[in-house]
């Protein structure tokens, strides 16, 4: 910590605190990714004529890129935290005033489409509550069930072509997330992706203590994530990629060489147009106002796009 030295205590205890979770999320998703690739037979190789179509980017078999990928809002609708909320509800785990706080926060954020620190908080800091005491396994398997009920209809269709161009390429492909990590990890694994940084609550003999291990996988946090995750996998950041549509989330933005802004707020917006990132929305099918939209944003992409604007607009019916 003796490079930290410049900044003030308070500072310096927050920084801490965000490579401590990220470092914890790091581990977990390795270990979560480990287990996983035991499970999963080998993906058949692609034929000369497949090779051929491949897009530019992502480089076909550049095993030292991976891409990651926001949860919230970027590759699904809404906010993950709040939807895992509701179906602990469902299941009794707490009563109808706390439901109500949740239904409020994910109403919020559904119509301001970006994150709001105090919310968030509020919402982890419940959720918490809510599991201490509870086993491991237990929200593991809860959190298969929920995402049945309530997350795979509001996956973004056009996100997840992108994160398939990566996987389709050879390469890994992370979920990053404020999400709990055992949340985040259910949710990538039914994508097919290679699993999640996500905020990893304490837990003793697969037991949940109530308490955080660092701090939430937020703004900084989820960069020391990502870094700590390059370093152990031997991943080179200027080849990798990144998704996100909050502005919180520019330090992940812009530890990779492909900065990626989805379904962006307005600050995200403004940054990476004057950055030159990529920007693509899905919440209308419109192309974002940005040339150069990458082939592997392409026809796929284009078609999640515009799928997902049809079912959006028959809901609003």
């Amino acid at each position: 910590m003796a490079a930290l030295g410049w900044l003030t205590p308070r500072r310096r205890s927050a920084t801490a605190r965000s490579v401590l979770a990220g470092e914890a999320s790091a581990e977990a998703a390795r270990k979560s990714s480990q287990e996983l690739e035991e499970l999963t037979p080998a993906p058949a190789q692609p034929g000369t004529e497949e090779k051929e179509k491949e897009p530019a980017f992502p480089v076909l078999g550049d095993d030292r890129a991976a891409a990651f990928f926001d949860l919230d809002n970027t590759v699904m609708q809404g906010a993950a935290i709040f939807h895992f909320g509701r179906g602990l509800y469902k299941r009794k785990f707490f009563e109808t005033r706390d439901l109500y706080r949740f239904a409020w926060q994910q109403a919020w954020f559904r119509l301001a489409g970006v994150e709001d620190p105090e919310h968030m908080q509020d919402a982890r800091d419940s959720a918490l509550s809510i599991v201490k005491g509870h086993r491991v396994s237990e929200l593991m398997s809860i959190g298969e069930e929920i995402y049945d009920e309530y997350m795979a209809e509001r996956i973004w269709p056009g996100t997840r072509a992108l994160a398939q161009a990566h996987l389709d390429a050879g390469q890994k492909v992370w979920l990053v997330t404020a999400a709990p990590v055992e949340i985040a990890t259910v949710i990538a694994r039914r994508l097919g992706l290679t699993g999640a940084l996500g905020t990893v609550a304490e837990s003793v003999d697969g037991v949940y203590t109530g308490k955080l291990v660092g701090e939430p996988l937020h703004g900084p946090a989820k960069a020391e994530a990502v870094r700590a995750l390059a370093t152990a996998e031997g991943l080179i950041l200027p080849r990798c990629a990144a998704y996100s549509d909050s502005h919180n989330d520019i330090p992940m933005l812009s530890l990779v060489g492909h900065p990626y802004a989805i379904n962006p707020d307005a600050k995200l917006r403004k940054h990476a147009r004057q950055l030159d990132w990529r920007l693509r929305d899905y919440r209308t099918g419109r192309k974002a106002a940005k040339v150069g939209i990458p082939a592997a944003a392409g026809v796929g992409a284009v078609a999640g796009g515009t799928a997902a604007a049809i079912a959006l607009h028959r809901r609003r019916r």
